[in-house]
């Protein structure tokens, strides 16, 4: 299906429940957009869907109307421990966006009750809080999700609580099988009842998600969104609202660059991605020390405990600066992004689109920016030609000042900060050298031109 008119949520085939719609209009969204009037009349009738959407379209909304819509229209209630949805995502940042969006829908139905299962927490809490609040709606990480299953002998018997299952929705499929997750959703799968509603939404659609169309639905229908105003023929992954821009830096002219524009942008909202976690630790530390009367913040995936912590204190700033790496680049909501920000280019160009879509989301604005070398300028029609995702250049900002001399008087003075540099170093080789661009991204070229 192309090209789908937004329409007003009263429009809808299927009529929704009123406090539904009163919840629709408490978060202020009027109308559905493309993805949204596409899927969810099909999803309310009882059809599994395949949905593929580009990032930011709404996707959250297309699933977790129909999930409460089907819940409410079950002949028999729902007991406390039976579980009737099963929402599945990649990342626990992700899953606690969705759980809090749920909850607004959840608030005016307090026969339902729902559970987060993420990483970073203590299953045996996890465990008892089931045990004693339920969970008709289980939004979960497929890790934490699969060692439930296995904890029978805590009085946990989750094969039987499926058992009632209507519906699954993996959000980010594409994610869930680039993360390696492909064994832990093939052994829940196996767990849940054959009648049910499955719900498979994507921003790609790859070989491996194809695979789990054909393993996990029935006889699914088909949705490709587009926005509009793209031509059929072409495959755009950005929003049309994205302002897209490269910038050609020398080695050591690229630090340089990044904190004279975050100098002159204090006021605004930024995500900057690094190409691994030692990066984000190093830079996140650079960036303090220079980047003053800003709230600078970092997030990576072997943080453990802190993650959820700092992401939600993250969304509630006006202004500020979250240093990450790609664990921020896929499907996460974080309110008025202006610019996103890529000091390190990703290892794969559908990673590229995914960190540029963090801005720019559900009709706003937004802007994004990669720093290249002078070698990797091919990459911007690279980007062009297998992501159909132009970019404008951005000149070289004048008076940016030299900060090499400060970040080797910071390492000289601070064994910690030293050994932190080494560490990104170290690893930004490493990744350099794995990317799936190899003729544009040369590590001998890259090895010859970096400064002494």
């Amino acid at each position: 299906m192309e090209h789908v008119t937004e329409g007003s949520w009263e429009s809808l085939p299927m009529r929704l429940h009123p406090r539904v719609l009163g919840a629709l209009r408490e978060l202020g969204f009027p109308y559905m957009t493309p993805v949204q009037s596409a899927t969810i009349p099909l999803f309310m009738k009882n059809k599994d869907v395949a949905a593929e959407a580009v990032t930011g379209s709404g996707k959250t909304l297309a699933f977790v109307i129909p999930v409460l819509e089907i819940l409410l229209r079950r002949e028999e209630k729902l007991k406390k421990h039976q579980v009737g949805a099963l929402i599945i995502t990649p990342t626990r940042e992700l899953a606690i966006q969705i759980d809090e969006v749920l909850a607004h829908f959840t608030k005016p139905f307090p026969q339902f009750s729902q559970i987060l299962w993420i990483g970073g927490r203590n299953p045996g809490e996890d465990v008892e809080r089931f045990k004693e609040q339920g969970g008709n709606i289980i939004v979960a990480t497929p890790g934490r999700l699969e060692d439930m299953f296995r904890r029978k002998a805590e009085g946990l018997d989750l094969a039987s609580c499926v058992r009632s299952l209507d519906v699954l929705v993996l959000d980010e499929a594409d994610r869930l099988l680039d993360m390696g997750f492909e064994a832990s959703i093939n052994t829940i799968l196996e767990f849940l009842p054959k009648q049910r509603r499955t719900g498979l939404f994507s921003a790609t659609q790859t070989q491996e998600v194809e695979s789990l169309v054909r393993a996990g639905l029935r006889n699914p229908v088909r949705i490709s969104v587009k926005e509009k105003g793209v031509a059929a023929s072409s495959t755009q992954k950005t929003p049309s609202r994205l302002k897209n821009y490269y910038m050609v830096c020398k080695a050591d002219e690229k630090f340089n660059q990044l904190v004279h524009f975050l100098r002159n942008h204090k006021q605004e909202k930024h995500l900057i991605f690094f190409s691994t976690c030692a990066c984000v630790e190093y830079y996140g530390k650079a960036l303090e020390s220079l980047v003053k009367g800003v709230k600078i913040m970092c997030i990576h995936g072997k943080m453990k405990h802190k993650r959820n912590k700092i992401f939600m204190e993250f969304r509630k700033l006006q202004s500020g600066i979250l240093v990450c790496t790609d664990v921020m680049a896929r499907g996460i909501d974080i309110p008025e992004v202006n610019w996103v920000l890529q000091y390190d280019p990703p290892s794969s160009a559908s990673a590229f689109v995914h960190r540029c879509g963090r801005t720019a989301r559900i009709g706003h604005g937004g802007s994004a920016l990669v720093f290249l070398l002078p070698m990797e300028e091919s990459y911007v029609s690279f980007l062009e030609i297998n992501q159909k995702c132009p970019l404008q250049e951005m000149q070289l900002q004048k008076n940016t000042g030299d900060l090499l001399p400060k970040l080797k008087s910071m390492a000289l003075a601070d064994r910690a900060v030293f050994e932190k540099g080494m560490k990104a170093f170290v690893s930004y080789v490493q990744a350099y050298a794995k990317h799936e661009c190899g003729l544009i991204f040369r590590l001998k070229v890259l090895l010859e031109g970096l400064p002494c």
